[in-house]
């Protein structure tokens, strides 16, 4: 290690990785995360998404530090309209509001040039059982899209490790697009982003899939499960507040339902894992105990190689709620929210690698430490 990286805010882990949350128009917040990390050197190894965060994850394993900023801009500006309606909309909530409301109107009516378009006609005058039947929204832009910002060899061979979490639309269980076991795709990543009933599943292998996030918008759990090194960095960057204010009325009642299904419970993956690793820790200290001939005996011998040796620091980013959001605002394609989400992301950001707090990393006894420093510290 030279003197500027052991200068790095990671410096004393071995392995960063970037989790990256579901949430459609809000992850130009994830945008802002990662240009501060790349401000500050920080350029995580492995980066796994899901939805959004599937794409956006894609776009930064698919390019070389250096370009991954420019593609991103690059991405979000051909996914948002500017088409006037910001210049005349003030600050105020109101005005925000009814911005917010007219955005998301035209992208429900017509779509999302470079994402997607509505089908015509209707799914709900196509032939039963025929693709058109299965999703208001054709996703065919997005496919393009991808191919023009992602370089697929490059995830494939290169030193990013990338996981991707979907649904299997026949089973329903979770799984999980990893370049580490497989050749990942364009359709990889679509797959993660399917949610239904506006996007059609994706075949892969014969297997449809749609969005991970209907089981876990986070794939958080997934990197806890999979890490190698012995002591890993987590960057969680959520789209989605567990936390929020009691609502007011009806329309508020729909922001903080669809907050509450699509947070990340991340208190309640940190917590099975602690408890794991407690269980995990009395199985190593209980074979510590055993005289050396009876860890020599069948299943007894596998005790000692259950003792925990990795260790976590996960850094927790949420986007908070603006005063003018509402139940639209994964859906608000304007120019000007991506720019106030993405200026979010940043200064979070900014406020979290200032802090000394998470740079220690934890014991492998202790198991996982969670910091939110845009809040509380730690957790």
């Amino acid at each position: 290690m030279n003197a500027r990286e052991s200068q790095l805010p990671d410096a004393l882990f071995d392995q960063t990785a970037l989790v990256l949350q579901g949430g459609g128009a809000l992850g130009a917040y994830q945008a802002g995360v990662y240009e501060a990390l790349h401000e500050a050197g920080v350029e995580p190894g492995w980066i796994a998404g899901i939805s959004i965060g599937a794409i956006n994850a894609a776009i930064l394993a698919g390019n070389p530090p250096a370009g991954r900023l420019e593609r991103l801009r690059s991405f979000w500006q051909r996914i948002t309209r500017d088409d006037g309606l910001g210049t005349l909309a003030v600050d105020d909530t109101a005005s925000r509001r009814a911005l917010g409301l007219m955005s998301s109107a035209w992208a429900v009516a017509g779509g999302i040039a470079g994402f997607f378009r509505p089908r015509l006609p209707s799914a709900w005058f196509a032939l039963p059982g025929s693709a058109q039947a299965l999703s208001h929204y054709d996703t065919a832009p997005l496919r393009r899209t991808l191919l023009e910002h992602v370089d697929f060899a490059r995830i494939n061979d290169g030193p990013v490790r990338l996981s991707l979490g979907a649904v299997n639309v026949r089973t329903g269980n979770f799984s999980f697009f990893d370049s580490r076991r497989m050749q990942i795709g364009p359709e990889h990543v679509m797959a993660s982003g399917a949610l239904p009933p506006g996007f059609p599943p994706i075949e892969i292998d014969g297997e449809y899939f749609w969005d991970g996030g209907l089981v876990s918008n986070t794939p958080l759990a997934h990197v806890l499960d999979q890490a190698e090194a012995d002591r890993t960095l987590v960057f969680q960057v959520d789209l989605f507040s567990a936390l929020g204010p009691f609502p007011q009325t009806l329309i508020e009642v729909e922001e903080r339902r669809k907050d509450i299904v699509f947070s990340s419970r991340t208190r309640l993956n940190t917590d099975h894992y602690r408890a794991m690793h407690a269980l995990r820790l009395a199985i190593g200290r209980l074979a510590d105990r055993l005289p050396a001939e009876a860890l020599r005996e069948a299943g007894i011998a596998e005790l000692s190689a259950l003792r925990p040796r990795n260790a976590f620091s996960v850094v927790h980013l949420i986007y908070r709620r603006a005063a003018y959001d509402g139940p639209n605002k994964d859906y608000e394609f304007s120019r000007r929210a991506m720019r106030d989400h993405w200026r979010a992301g940043l200064g979070d950001a900014h406020r979290t690698l200032r802090s000394q707090v998470w740079r220690q990393p934890p014991r492998a006894d202790q198991g996982i430490a969670v910091f939110d420093t845009n809040r509380a510290g730690v957790l």
